[in-house]
Formats: structure tokens, C-alpha cells, sequence
């Protein structure tokens, strides 16, 4: 546990150095301020205190910031020869991969954490529907837990970190729209499990304040089989060395 943490206050603190997390959370609050509060959002055009507009602009602002941060978290490492070193000083393929993920994870979390002002301006505006904010919170903390993992393994199978990028990019595409068009397209067997596949379906289901626990095994399963994966990847390399 220890020397995750280590990884993790590393990798967190690689981020701030890089200013890297200053951009994100600018970035991240610029566009989800604007098209929240002035451009499409239901704040002042509709009347209503909802932050429907919010969850709805994260969920793709996300999409695209997320492989942008972890794109370099192994492939970085690889190509500058610090990733065999690491994997030197008692620190275990797992341990590296959970500790990246977890430095990641927090980037993502404090950042969200800035948009709470949200929360509290729009509850003093009117009343504020506090499950509806909870679950949606959620909803995005777990999406991004998902991505992260992806991106983890798409940048542990390259030292290109834009072939991390676009590989992790293409493979997410496929959870946040392309299993939900293919669904649409299919009333099989196959659509169902299309539909299943789909995280559009699970993020709108748990943003709508339904938590199921099918929705929660779902981002844990991704979660569980991007890391995975990514622990194999950097295992199999260091075999073949």
C-alpha cells in the first residue's frame, strides 16, 4: 500500500509541476461554466435550478480530457527508460498501474471538486433537487474511473503518447456513443447487449438519480478490465526483455 500511495502523490504531484492541472481545471471549469450558465444550459433561459446542463456538457468535456491526461502516464515512462527503473525498486507491475490510476483519479476528483461552487450558487437560486446533484456526481466520478482505465492501458502498449491518445480516444468511443448507435440500429439479442455495452445508457440511468447495481458492476467491471489489461501489457514486456 505504501508504495502506491508513493506512485500516487508522484503522479499527482507530476501533474501540478507540469501545470498540466492547472490547464485541465481551468479548461474543465470554462466549458462547463459557459455552456452551464450561458449557452444551452436550463439555468436562466428556462428558470429552473437543475444541473442537468452541467452533467450533460462534462460528460463529453470528459471524454476528451481524460485520454489527454493519461496518455503519458506509462508511455511517458517507457520511452524515457524510467519505467524499468521503477519496476526496480520493489514495485510491482499492479502497484504501478493502481497507483497511476489512483494519481489520475484525484486530478479528476479535485477538478470536479471546483464546480461545487455550482451547487451552492443554484441552491441559493432555488431549490435544488440534492439526489439529483448526488447521483449525478456520481455518475461522472465513475465514467471518468472507467476512461482513466482505458487510458492506463491504451499508453501501457506504446511510447507514442499520441498513439496512447487516439488509441485510448478510439477505444472509449466505442462505450460513450458507438454501442448505443449500434444498439438503436439492432432489436436482437446482439441489441441488447449492445445496449448493455452502451455507457451513455448507464451514466443517463444513474445522472436520472437511479442508482441500480447493475449500473455500479458495470464501471466496476471496465474499471477492473482496463487495469488488468494494462498490468498484462507492462507484464508480457518485461518477459519479452
Amino acid at each position: 500500500m505504501k508504495q502506491i500511495w508513493t506512485i500516487t502523490t508522484r503522479e499527482l504531484g507530476s501533474f501540478f509541476d507540469s501545470l498540466m492541472a492547472y490547464i485541465l481545471i481551468v479548461a474543465f471549469l470554462g466549458f462547463s461554466g459557459f455552456f452551464t450558465w450561458l449557452y444551452g444550459g436550463d439555468v436562466f433561459l428556462i428558470g429552473q435550478t437543475s444541473l442537468r446542463g452541467f452533467f450533460g456538457i462534462a460528460y463529453w468535456t470528459l471524454f476528451f480530457f481524460i485520454p489527454a491526461i493519461t496518455m503519458r502516464l506509462l508511455a511517458e515512462e517507457k520511452r524515457s527508460g524510467t519505467l524499468e527503473l521503477l519496476l526496480t525498486k520493489a514495485i510491482t507491475d499492479r502497484q504501478l498501474v493502481i497507483g497511476k490510476f489512483l494519481g489520475a483519479f484525484l486530478l479528476i476528483c479535485i477538478t470536479l471538486a471546483f464546480t461545487i461552487i455550482y451547487v451552492i450558487t443554484l441552491a441559493n437560486i432555488g431549490n435544488l433537487d440534492n439526489g439529483g446533484v448526488i447521483s449525478g456526481y456520481l455518475g461522472l466520478i465513475l465514467m471518468s474511473a472507467a476512461y482513466i482505465s482505458i487510458g492506463i492501458f491504451a499508453s501501457s502498449v506504446t511510447s507514442n503518447q499520441i498513439v496512447a491518445f487516439l488509441f485510448a480516444l478510439l477505444i472509449s468511443l466505442f462505450f460513450h456513443l458507438l454501442f448505443d448507435m449500434l444498439a438503436m440500429d439492432s432489436t436482437s439479442f446482439f441489441g441488447q447487449i449492445f445496449s448493455y455495452l452502451s455507457l451513455a445508457n448507464h451514466y443517463e440511468s444513474i445522472t436520472r438519480g437511479v442508482v441500480d447495481s447493475k449500473d455500479i458492476v458495470y464501471f466496476l467491471s471496465i474499471i477492473t478490465l482496463g487495469l488488468v489489461l494494462a498490468e498484462f501489457s507492462l507484464t508480457r514486456r518485461n518477459q519479452n526483455n
